[in-house]
């Protein structure tokens, strides 16, 4: 009897209140959808990181056709030419390393 009475409980709030029971909600009364978000706010960076690249790119093939070719002189010059990294800081080697990975080949 009381898991009869519980289980009409249960769904008559459900549809009194129109949420789905047994996951998490917000105060909004929102199901929470942090899978969801995460993968939008990972394309984002991506996008964002995507785009920085390509910007510097062109710098990055004008510092290698002058005859820097390692990634620390590519870093050295970039930095002595005062372009910062997408966070605003300074170039090191593996961080040009990341932004020549996403360069198309």
């Amino acid at each position: 009897m009381i898991r009869k009475r519980t289980r009409d409980a249960r769904a008559g709030r459900k549809v009194r209140r129109g949420i789905k029971l047994g996951k998490p909600v917000t105060k909004r009364g929102n199901p929470t959808n942090l899978g969801d978000a995460q993968k939008l706010g990972t394309q984002a960076t991506v996008r964002v990181a995507d785009t920085f690249a390509a910007n510097v790119s062109p710098i990055v093939e004008a510092i290698r056709h002058s005859g820097v070719t390692s990634l620390a002189g590519i870093a050295k010059a970039l930095n002595a030419r005062g372009i910062r990294t997408a966070r605003g800081g300074a170039w090191y080697a593996t961080t040009v390393r990341n932004l020549v990975a996403r360069l198309p080949a």
